[in-house]
């Protein structure tokens, strides 16, 4: 309750109660930054330019009880905009060989197996299973019913788990043994 009360200052024009609903927000805030970017610099830059339109637009927001809700989607759109234009660039930090050869192995598969996914599919199962986004805010935030989200989940580990065994079975067949 204390959230919608500093919702509603903050779009009367209190910019304290905006600093304190930031401040409330900020782990959520670059937990969904960070399923859509890989490289911090850009989960900065996308939840400075979301915080900014959050700012500018919050008078527009009809229920402050969604507030959470709102500011991902702001996000969401943001760290989409910011993927899309550095798409093709591939920095230096990249090509860096990672610290421990099997975690490190371990890393990089489950990314290419993200990234094999279509680009909804990887969020939602990086939002569910790694930053431990509930189901309710899920549906929130992507605007659909609960059980929507429950039946995307379903369909992309099923996608991943397709993949995995793809991956194994051309493994499997190219390093010369018998299966």
């Amino acid at each position: 309750m204390r959230i919608v009360k500093e919702v509603k200052k903050a779009q009367k024009g209190n910019v304290t109660s905006f600093e304190k609903l930031i401040a409330a927000h900020n782990v959520i805030m670059y937990r969904v930054a960070k399923t859509i970017l890989s490289r911090d610099e850009d989960c900065a830059d996308a939840i400075q330019e979301s915080i900014l339109k959050a700012f500018q637009n919050i008078r527009t927001l009809r229920e402050p009880a969604y507030f959470k809700t709102w500011l991902c989607r702001i996000i969401i759109n943001e760290c989409n905009q910011i993927h899309r234009q550095r798409k093709n660039l591939v920095s230096m930090e990249d090509w860096v060989e990672p610290s421990s050869e099997e975690s490190g192995y371990y890393q990089i598969e489950m990314e290419d197996l993200l990234n094999a996914l279509p680009v909804e599919q990887a969020q939602l199962l990086k939002m569910f299973h790694i930053e431990d986004i509930s189901i309710h805010d899920l549906a929130l935030i992507f605007e659909v019913p609960e059980n929507t989200v429950k039946t995307r989940l379903l369909r992309a580990r099923e996608k991943m788990r397709d993949l995995l065994l793809k991956k194994e079975e051309g493994f499997r067949w190219t390093d010369g043994k018998e299966n």
